[in-house]
């Protein structure tokens, strides 16, 4: 019998899986991948200067260890324009491909409300060269979130305020009925573009009102009856 340790396959330190709390619970959610759908409030569409009808639906994404949890946002480096997105976020249980509508909402593991951070002049700059958005969305600490709570624990998403305090003043006011793409919509749709899993967490988009913040602000936002966060900015 060989007493010695195996040697191990990785070259270096395999990175720690991010997770994040489940409420009620003293498990912990493993994150797979983070999807965002752009411009799913009409509103918000019409702010950015696009077209509010409803255009067929795009994504894009922030890395798993993009998520921030407990802890205050830390402005980032490279930008002068750091806005702020409130989002009603999906958690999967399992996933596919091509996932019926009908069918999407078996997938979901939970819900909870998070903060899609953007770095807008980053982004800007980015658009205006036909290049990728990866530096003005997925940057470190860029999304806080609550804890994930479990679908069984919200009957129905009908009819649930989501909105955005700064320093106390209402910013982004809405309803998770404004959403243009309903949550078994978007589902489906990101999965004809991408095979789903679980652990992939999905956000599904933010109201009007966006915008910047500086170091000493307060934030707080929630959907209610779903789950609420606060933070300062550092």
């Amino acid at each position: 019998m060989n007493n010695k340790n195996p040697v191990s396959i990785y070259a270096i330190s395999p990175p720690v899986i991010p997770t994040l709390p489940i409420d009620g619970s003293e498990q912990v959610f493993p994150i797979r991948r983070i999807y965002c759908v752009g411009r799913n409030y009409a509103a918000h569409a019409i702010e950015m200067g696009h077209d509010p009808d409803r255009e067929f639906p795009f994504f894009f994404q922030k890395n798993p260890d993009n998520v921030l949890y407990g802890k205050d946002f830390p402005y980032p480096p490279l930008s002068k324009d750091v806005h702020f997105e409130v989002e009603l976020f999906v958690t999967l249980k399992s996933g596919g491909s091509d996932i019926p509508v009908d069918e999407a909402m078996n997938h979901v593991f939970g819900y909870g409300v998070g903060v899609d951070f953007t770095r807008r002049d980053l982004q800007a700059q980015a658009k205006k060269q036909g290049r990728p958005w990866t530096s003005g969305k997925a940057f470190e600490a860029s999304a806080p979130v609550s804890a994930i709570v479990p679908a069984e624990k919200v009957p129905s998403l009908a009819k649930k305020r989501i909105f955005l305090e700064k320093n106390g003043e209402v910013q982004q006011d809405s309803d998770l009925d404004h959403l243009i793409w309903t949550v078994p919509e978007v589902i489906s749709e990101l999965s004809k573009q991408f095979e789903l899993a679980a652990g992939d967490i999905i956000f599904t988009g933010t109201p009007a009102g966006v915008n910047s913040v500086e170091v000493g602000d307060r934030l707080h936002c929630a959907v209610e009856g779903i789950a609420e966060i606060s933070f300062s900015v550092v």
